[in-house]
């Protein structure tokens, strides 16, 4: 389900808390409405909201956190392509075809990259056989001299730190938030927001305000969603620095 699917259904069930409250306050004897009653449900209450204010907060800094690595991570591949390239370029006429494959082959890297991502880690990770033979070409290099010699070592190891990073990216985790912990932190909401119009009347002015702050809740979880997930979604890590890393030669 989408991110902003649950957030959705989050949010309609924080407006159910509110009427919820509103109907427990018509039905409930008056002496359950006492200053006394009021009193333990706000303590109460605001002990939830603690609860729940810390645990957004932690949430939105993991997933912020994640994004970021990932993010990094995609930095990373591009920038060690495109040293990759120059360190080619360096080496001579020989890496040329090397450099030509690399160029028709970062599309496709990107396409496997993001879907593998927007399938899941629990699919299967898919081995890149263009990524590979660049690999093996690098190997099959004959240097004429020290320098060569070096800049095929520099080359082939760049190949290799290209390879751990994809895989990093492949097992970094996007599911920061389990469905029962999710589950949870809506009960908390829509304990809360019952709460608000349980002890006082439910005029206009007051549902406005509450649909307010239950919208804003829900965008919080949204927020934390998206973060999580940076290969889809609104807040997407973009692919075109990836995709526009090599010019033509």
């Amino acid at each position: 389900m989408s991110a902003a699917a649950l957030s959705g259904i989050i949010f309609v069930l924080t407006l159910g808390g509110i009427l919820l409250g509103a109907l427990l306050r018509r039905t409930l004897p008056k002496h359950h409405l006492s200053e006394e009653a009021q009193d333990v449900v706000r303590l109460g209450v605001g002990l939830i909201a603690t609860i729940a204010a810390l645990v957004l907060g932690l949430l939105i800094a993991a997933a912020k956190g994640s994004f970021d690595t990932q993010d990094t991570q995609v930095k990373q591949i591009t920038a060690d392509l495109i040293l990759l390239d120059n360190i080619l370029a360096q080496y001579g006429p020989e890496a040329r075809p090397i450099r030509e494959q690399m160029r028709s082959t970062i599309g496709p890297f990107a396409d496997q990259l993001w879907r593998e991502k927007q399938v899941g880690v629990a699919a299967r990770f898919e081995a890149n056989a263009a990524a590979e033979k660049v690999y093996l070409d690098i190997q099959k290099l004959s240097p004429q001299n020290d320098l060569q010699r070096a800049l095929q070592s520099r080359a082939a190891q760049l190949s290799n730190d290209l390879a751990q990073a994809r895989l990093l990216l492949f097992v970094e985790s996007d599911s920061l938030v389990p469905a029962p912990f999710l589950a949870i932190l809506a009960f908390w909401l829509v304990i809360i927001f019952a709460s608000f119009s349980l002890f006082s009347p439910l005029n206009a002015t007051v549902f406005t305000c509450l649909s307010l702050f239950a919208l804003s809740a829900a965008c919080a979880i949204f927020l934390i969603l998206e973060l999580s997930k940076p290969f889809t979604g609104l807040l997407t890590i973009s692919s075109a620095p990836l995709r526009n890393a090599l010019g033509p030669l």
